[in-house]
C-alpha cells in the first residue's frame, strides 16, 4: 500500500489524522444472537487476533467486557439495556440521531489515557439490508472495523473484505496493514500523519 492510501484510511472527514489500536486484551461479549451466530462472531474475532498478534481474555479487570456487540431489531431497544446508559452517557440523544438517519450500524470507542483503544461498542440494527448479509461476512466486517480506529470514511467506497472463490476473506492489503499496526515497536495511538510512513515501511517489510 502507498503511504497516501494508508494515511487516507486514518484521516477523518474533518481532516484530522487519528490512529489507535487496542492497548489491552480484548474481552468480548455478544448480545441478541443464537449460539450458532455467537460462535461465528467469536471465530471472526479469534482469526483477527491471530492475524494481529493481539490477545483475547475472558474478563477485563476494569470493565468486565470491553468489546460489546449488540444485535437488535429497533434502536429503541438500546435504552432498555440495563446499565448501558452509564457506559454511554449520551445514549438517548444518540439513539434519536441514529433513528432519524435510519442507520443500521454504529460503533463507539473509548480510549485509555495514552490514546489506545480501551473499549468498543458495536450496534447492529438487523434491518433488511443487514439481514441479507451472511453471518460470516457481517461478523468479519464488524471485527475488522473494531480492531483499529479507522477513519469514518475508510470503507465507504471499498469494503475491507473480498471474495475468493466461494469464501469472503479479508482483503490482503488490509490484512497486512492490521499486522503492521500491531507491531509492538509502534505507538498504540498517533495523531500525526507521519505515522502512515511508519506503517507503510512495515507493510513493505511484510510483503
Amino acid at each position: 500500500m502507498e503511504v497516501a492510501e494508508i494515511e487516507a484510511l486514518f484521516t477523518r472527514e474533518s481532516g484530522d489524522f487519528a490512529f489507535a489500536r487496542w492497548g489491552r486484551p480484548i474481552a468480548p461479549i455478544v448480545f441478541g444472537v443464537t449460539d450458532e451466530t455467537l460462535s461465528v462472531v467469536k471465530g471472526a474475532l479469534e482469526a483477527v487476533m491471530v492475524l494481529s498478534g493481539h490477545q483475547m481474555t475472558e474478563t477485563d479487570p476494569e470493565l468486565g467486557s470491553n468489546l460489546m456487540v449488540f444485535f437488535f431489531r429497533d434502536w429503541d431497544e438500546l435504552p432498555e439495556v440495563p446499565g448501558l446508559d452509564r457506559l454511554i452517557p449520551e445514549l438517548g440523544p444518540l439513539v434519536a440521531r441514529l433513528k432519524s438517519v435510519e442507520a443500521n450500524q454504529y460503533r463507539i470507542f473509548h480510549f485509555d489515557p495514552d490514546g489506545a483503544i480501551k473499549a468498543c461498542f458495536v450496534f447492529l440494527r438487523m434491518d433488511e439490508e443487514l439481514g441479507a448479509v451472511p453471518a460470516e461476512t457481517l461478523a468479519l466486517s464488524q471485527i475488522v472495523q473494531s480492531v483499529l480506529l479507522w477513519s469514518d470514511t475508510a470503507f465507504r467506497a471499498k469494503s475491507p473484505l473480498a471474495v475468493a472463490g466461494d469464501k469472503t476473506i479479508l482483503r490482503p492489503d488490509i490484512s497486512t496493514l492490521i499486522r503492521a499496526a500491531y507491531d509492538p515497536v509502534l505507538p498504540a495511538a498517533a495523531q500525526d500523519p507521519s505515522h502512515a510512513l511508519r506503517l507503510a515501511a512495515r507493510v513493505g517489510q511484510m510483503q
